[in-house]
């Protein structure tokens, strides 16, 4: 069916939303407006969908909610049968554009089904959502975010009974079922207050914050130190208008933290986001405002959690007085770092500690975790595969889980959650900065320390956008150039060794290949004959391709000429295409 087609149908639908009938009116006289909002159904993948609000099966609306939550329902009720029904699905919800109207909507369509729903009563983090569902040992957990994307996005993602996202392949039998479902507009749905009167819907909240907390006294390791501190240690803290600020400011005084200064234009829930131009604790203009109020009351270290509270940055205080935002490699490494100081210096780091990071970070904490003798595992991009891996030690017991992060900002101390949880992160990210000022130090310094004893290390993420009908071609196209006909050498460094996920292949300078034993994704990464190395992965939830750059040296300085030089590399060769 052609675009023009379907958007005819949706526009002459006897019963369609009034909403969205009014976002149809608004852009009817722009065609090429209309083409992206009817071209192609927005992607449901591994990581459920992400898109601008609005009308059209390229878009986030009522109908396309229904139509992924119809093929969940379908999924439950075919795969895993009565029992999950009656276990339910748990959906929480942020604090952007329809959040909550598609959380309802989401528990209506599994109404239908009679499938039990257990929602939020208001806004809840991404991390607590995945606790939740072990909580409530619910079937399945259904998440309205899309993370830290511009104001006029939303997102849909599924949760696993473990709470992690869902691995490969129970998502690819999500997706076939959620594709399965070709009429969006035909999809029914129960009544609000039929399905609250059947106990089909029960609203849930307060009886789970505190399950949430109770479990979150498992994230401190050094209670006593943090006694010591409390009153001189002082830290801003940002939610950047999302969930982070009820449960991030309970979870920190109840670990014993005391001078916590929020700030104040951020502090409350905003779906514009309008004091950030990104709401990415990765952009260091987000910190503008975490800057301004951590010079006025000096303090120790700032720290802001993305609108679905999954991801963590920090801004920390130098040596010249003023604040450096940090990557989330550094941060994950100067986190590692305390964590496994604490329980040498406690006596309770277990002989068979692991840590576990994706393909795309930092070797710095691999080099840190090999000073105590704990074993670094690295899996691909996502954290369902740091999840999927802390299943199988609690199965197997051949290691025990330590630490888990991925350069995105994202980390898991305590394995109650499975995915990134920017509310434990917190916690440790306090209880560092404490141990480092008992000390009279700071987490700057600390970091300077880590690169005198290990090295330098610098990584830099680019991100190119390729928006349209055309960009995935075009990202697809780079890709497959990049495989067939791969570079020699990155900034005159020559390659080492080539990873090739999606072939399942390693291959040596010699020819030599090897298997790689992980699932296929579209990610390459080239090692350097200097330890440095460049990855390139399409992304999962954007029309964008990513290029990880990661440079090891002596000293800063070569670092940095290393980081330029590899980075006008992959501009003629991203030029090229």
């Amino acid at each position: 069916m052609k675009w023009q087609e379907t958007y005819n149908t949706w526009k002459n639908h006897s019963k369609l939303d009034a909403d969205i009938l009014k976002d149809l009116e608004n852009i009817e006289q722009d065609e090429s407006q209309l083409e992206d909002a009817f071209y192609a159904p927005l992607e449901f993948g591994t990581a459920g969908m992400r898109g601008i609000i609005g009308a059209g099966i390229n878009r986030m609306n009522i109908y396309t909610v229904r139509q992924a939550t119809e093929g969940l329902a379908l999924f439950i009720e075919e795969e895993q049968g009565e029992q999950a029904k009656k276990s339910g699905v748990v959906i929480a919800y942020d604090s952007r554009h329809m959040s909550k109207e598609f959380a309802i909507e989401s528990a209506r369509t599994l109404g239908a089904h009679g499938i039990k729903a257990y929602v939020f009563e208001s806004l809840r983090p991404t991390p607590e959502l995945s606790f939740a569902v072990r909580h409530l040992q619910a079937a399945a957990g259904i998440m309205i975010t899309a993370s830290h994307n511009p104001s006029e996005y939303n997102g849909y993602k599924v949760y696993g009974e473990d709470g992690g996202q869902l691995p490969p392949k129970e998502a690819d039998d999500l997706t076939r079922y959620v594709r399965s479902v070709e009429d969006m507009l035909a999809i029914e749905v129960a009544e609000e207050s039929e399905i609250k009167e059947s106990g089909l819907l029960e609203i849930i909240g307060e009886n789970v914050d505190k399950a949430y907390l109770d479990a979150m006294e498992r994230v401190t390791i050094n209670p006593d130190m943090i006694d010591r501190v409390a009153n001189d240690l002082t830290i801003v803290f940002t939610p950047l208008h999302g969930t982070g600020k009820m449960i991030g400011v309970k979870a920190l005084k109840q670990a014993g933290f005391r001078n916590i200064e929020l700030v104040p234009e951020q502090a409350e829930s905003d779906p514009e986001f309008s004091t950030v131009k990104s709401p990415n604790p990765e952009d260091p203009a987000a910190f503008e405002k975490a800057i301004e109020l951590g010079c006025k009351i000096d303090a120790d270290i700032l720290i802001a959690t993305d609108p679905d509270a999954d991801r963590l940055g920090m801004a920390v205080r130098t040596a010249k007085g003023h604040y450096e935002v940090l990557t989330g490699n550094q941060i994950a490494s100067l986190m590692l770092d305390y964590i496994l100081r604490a329980h040498r210096e406690t006596g309770t780091l277990p002989q068979n500690s692991v840590i576990i990071k994706s393909i795309v970070s930092s070797d710095l904490p691999k080099s840190i975790a090999e000073k105590s003798g704990v074993k670094t595992i690295d899996v691909l991009t996502g954290f369902k595969f740091i999840a999927e891996k802390i299943k199988q030690y609690e199965q197997d017991y051949s290691h025990t889980f330590m630490y888990g992060f991925e350069e995105s900002y994202g980390y898991l101390v305590q394995p109650f959650v499975r995915d990134k949880d920017a509310i434990q992160a917190l916690i440790m990210s306090a209880e560092m900065a404490a141990y480092h000022k008992e000390r009279n130090y700071s987490c700057f310094d600390a970091l300077q320390d880590l690169y005198h004893e290990y090295g330098h290390y610098k990584e830099k993420t680019i991100s190119i956008k390729m928006d349209g009908i055309q960009g995935a071609q075009k990202i697809n196209d780079l890709m497959e150039r990049l495989r067939n006909d791969s570079p020699k050498s990155f900034g005159g460094i020559k390659i080492k060794e080539i990873e090739d996920f999606k072939m399942g292949k390693r291959i040596n300078e010699d020819g030599i290949e090897e298997t790689i034993d992980m699932p296929s994704a579209d990610v390459l990464k080239y090692r350097l004959v200097d330890s440095s190395w460049i990855a390139a992965r399409p992304s999962g939830t954007e029309p964008k391709i990513k290029f990880y750059i990661a440079a090891f040296d002596d000293s800063g300085v070569a670092v940095e000429e290393k980081i330029t030089a590899f980075e006008k590399a992959i501009q003629r060769i991203v030029e090229d295409n």
